[in-house]
């Protein structure tokens, strides 16, 4: 029997994008594009698919970059495509509806496959990504780092927003050397100051937030791995098939 995503699932992915988020999903692609052309620095990309592409967003960011020459989009939510369409994002060759597993191109089609905050909202995530590996020569991946201690007791707050799966730097890349991916580059990152205070209400909660980035960037910083990945929001590796 062919995977499919859960009913549950594509009903809070079917209108999950809306004009309303708009501000708050390109603030979180710039920080996506940028680490995107930081690890891939000193390649040069023709094709380019992102998987899950969301509203676009990241796409956008790259095209104004000129990372590349051809960008194609799948993604899950109709709302999603939606809003990819309305971006008229240069260079866009193609936005399709995605079933979450089955990739409509030929094997090795694409030069380099983005895939950025998706891994954490997939079902069967081995399937997506050997996928990913069949039509590409290169492959970004990116994941928040959401795993903490107690992590259980917070279960409804990442259901809330999809995350079903967690990741820590070497549980990632223990997941991806396990499907033969070759893992050229890696880094670590903290959002940007701005992803912290974004949603504040008041001053208080502006403080507080800056003081959350200022914590989180110092302490990532020392040069001692174990402490380092106990402080980052993100992942990203860059690998070849």
């Amino acid at each position: 029997m062919q995977p499919t995503v859960q009913p549950s699932l594509q009903v809070f992915y079917k209108n999950q994008y809306s004009p309303s988020t708009e501000a708050w999903r390109k603030l979180g692609a710039k920080g996506k594009a940028q680490n995107i052309i930081r690890i891939t620095q000193g390649f040069t990309w023709y094709k380019v698919l992102e998987v899950g592409a969301g509203d676009g967003s990241v796409l956008q960011a790259l095209a104004s970059q000129n990372f590349a020459q051809q960008y194609y989009a799948l993604e899950i939510s109709e709302s999603g495509l939606a809003q990819i369409q309305a971006k008229n994002i240069p260079h866009l060759q193609e936005a399709q509806l995605f079933d979450g597993y089955h990739i409509p191109y030929p094997d090795h089609f694409f030069d380099l496959v983005i895939l950025t905050h998706v891994l954490e909202h997939v079902e069967h995530e081995r399937l997506l990504l050997r996928e990913i590996k069949r039509v590409s020569k290169h492959q970004v991946i990116e994941v928040p780092r959401d795993y903490r201690y107690g992590v259980e007791k917070k279960i409804n707050h990442f259901l809330s927003y999809g995350h079903i799966n967690l990741y820590t730097p070497s549980l990632l890349k223990f997941l991806l050397l396990t499907e033969n991916f070759q893992i050229l580059r890696e880094q670590w990152g903290v959002y940007e100051q701005k992803v912290f205070t974004f949603y504040a209400k008041n001053i208080w909660q502006k403080w507080k937030g800056n003081i959350v980035f200022w914590v989180k960037k110092t302490l990532s910083s020392i040069p001692y791995k174990p402490l380092q990945a106990r402080f980052i929001n993100t992942i990203t590796v860059f690998c070849q098939s």
